[in-house]
């Protein structure tokens, strides 16, 4: 434990020991989670060649969140624990511990202040979102301090400066910004409104500046850009909330910045060109959604254009490190396996998208919904395109069934960087069946086919899927769920027989076992899981094959 880790305990120990003292009385909270993994090697399906699989066999993250108020102040503490995680990168081991989150906020009057770590965003997180996506290893907070002041019910400024989370320290650029969101209800007109607005400054430390120049000066003079210490981002939003329609709109800047690009094409020594560069460009955003609702009907449809709007506290990071903001996906949130198997992650250079959804009732047994969506590049070449259907009936309260079809076309050499591959293209039918036993009892169970792209020798990706699945309910306590992924046509990435060379037909099965004693629920998994792209709200990143046994761990208390 680093001091300034004992320090950090200590006065927040302390605080908790003087709300404790205090004549009122406060109120303590908190959460644990954690996943074991036992690793099972299966190089047939390339579960192999990482420390987990070839030497540990055993990997685990844990978190322990304790919060506590008491006379205004509000405060927190994080244990977050990774022995031999393949977490944080899927390919490597990483093993550390220590306090991943602290806070001491309070409320006086009209004003609040918070130092620490920080969750927070601007409008819906185009310019500025510090958050956390534990699946993907994401924690974005703002280590430093936020202030709030609150001119009535319905306006607040606040602004906030520091620098952004990495595991257990911070990067070292720092981070401030403010911002004014308000609301405003013209009751004549039968008409609100919620407007805002915010800015956002980035200013790069020496040694990241250093390392920027470093990179430069291995370009040719043509190439070379002139990077800057400061990048200034800013954005006006509101919604307009006017009877059954509600109408979002933001618009975001940013001044010209260096950033890597990696579909950029740059001359090199001796007059060849290779792919990706550091290039300098201002950025913008444009999001908007409205949406109708009335009785048995809503409608929504969603647009936005981006370019050059990369924001990281360090432009020499990639993937997913580092990130300040957050642009809003344009795709469906699907939640079943095979539907879910090809996600756009959501594109910062270069990105002009569109999204429609129609949701009818017939009455309280029957609705449809249809969902379409496009996305290509601000150049006009097709990233994704979904079309969506689902037809829900529900016969009283014996059982329920939804059904529909998704169609596809997902450009895999941007998503997942594979060079020189076509755009998979899928259509997926499924079935969810659901049949109440009893009151507490219940059986559900999914089928979904994949068929992609053409047949022989040229047909996409790992091919086609069936998809089955049948869970066992019993309320309250246990949840027994079987499921089994069948590679029933297998495509150009499947695995292959060493001896015959023919491409393999493989399952990949799963059992789990849920146990949930009111606010404890327990897991224990066996699970094969082919490579694929895992998203969390338009945030993804490509995970290999896994193979093993899980163990996980929800509590609240």
């Amino acid at each position: 434990m680093t001091f300034r880790h004992f320090i950090t305990i200590f006065c927040l120990c302390l605080c908790f020991a003087i709300g404790g003292l205090a004549q009122e009385t406060g109120r303590f909270s908190g959460g644990f989670q954690s996943q074991a993994n036992f690793f099972l090697r299966d190089s047939l399906i390339g579960a192999a060649g990482i420390p987990q699989y070839d030497r540990q066999l055993f990997g685990a993250q844990g978190w322990l969140d304790l919060k506590y108020s008491v006379n205004g102040f509000d405060m927190g503490l994080r244990f977050d624990l990774f022995n031999n995680s393949n977490l944080r990168n899927p390919n490597f081991s990483f093993t550390d511990q220590g306090i991943g989150r602290w806070f001491i906020s309070k409320q006086i009057d009209k004003f609040s202040f918070t130092v620490g770590h920080i969750y927070d965003q601007i409008g819906s997180g185009i310019i500025y979102r510090a958050f956390e996506e534990r699946p993907l290893f994401i924690d974005n907070a703002l280590y430093g301090a936020r202030v709030a002041y609150d001119f009535n019910d319905d306006w607040q400024a606040k602004a906030f400066t520091g620098r952004q989370k990495l595991v257990f320290d911070a990067y070292e650029s720092i981070i401030k910004g403010a911002a004014i969101e308000g609301f405003h209800n013209f009751e004549a007109a039968g008409v609100s409104i919620v407007p805002g607005i915010g800015v956002v400054n980035r200013t790069l430390d020496d040694q990241t500046m250093e390392s920027i120049v470093g990179i430069l000066t291995g370009y040719i003079d043509s190439e070379r850009v002139k990077p800057v210490h400061n990048v200034y981002v800013g954005s006006i939003f509101n919604t307009l909330n006017a009877g059954k329609f509600v109408w979002y709109v933001e618009s975001g800047v940013k001044s010209s910045d260096v950033f890597n690009d990696p579909t950029a094409q740059r001359e090199v020594f001796g007059g060849s060109t290779v792919t990706g560069s550091f290039v300098k460009k201002p950025g913008s955003v444009i999001y908007s959604s409205l949406s109708y609702a009335a009785k048995g009907l809503g409608i929504t449809v969603e647009g936005k254009r981006t370019e050059a709007f990369n924001l990281r506290t360090d432009p020499t990071l990639l993937l997913n490190n580092g990130i300040i903001n957050f642009l809003p996906p344009m795709n469906r949130q699907n939640t079943y396996r095979l539907t879910t198997r090809y996600s756009p992650a959501t594109q910062d250079l270069s990105e002009l998208a569109f999204q429609g959804d129609i949701r009818y009732s017939f009455n309280r047994k029957t609705s449809i919904l249809f969902n379409a969506s496009n996305i290509t590049d601000l150049d006009g070449e097709l990233l994704y395109r979904e079309f969506f259907t689902e037809f829900n009936y529900k016969y009283k309260r014996d059982w329920q069934i939804k059904t529909g079809f998704q169609i596809q076309n997902y450009n895999q050499a941007v998503y997942e960087v594979k060079p020189e591959v076509p755009l998979v293209e899928t259509f997926v039918p499924y079935v969810d069946f659901l049949y109440r036993i009893t009151r507490k009892k219940s059986l559900r169970t999914e089928i979904q086919y994949m068929k992609v792209g053409p047949d022989g020798d040229t047909k996409q990706d790992y091919g086609d899927w069936l998809f089955a699945q049948l869970e066992y309910n019993i309320v309250p306590g246990w949840s027994f769920v079987a499921s089994d992924m069948f590679n029933t046509a297998p495509g150009k990435n499947s695995p292959i027989d060493q001896e015959t060379g023919e491409k393999l037909s493989l399952h990949y099965p799963r059992f789990d076992v849920f146990y949930t004693h009111e606010s404890n629920r327990f897991g224990l998994s066996y699970v094969k899981q082919v490579e694929g792209v895992v998203c969390t709200g338009g945030i993804c990143r490509l995970e290999p094959a896994f193979s093993g046994v899980q163990f996980t761990i929800n509590s609240t208390f």
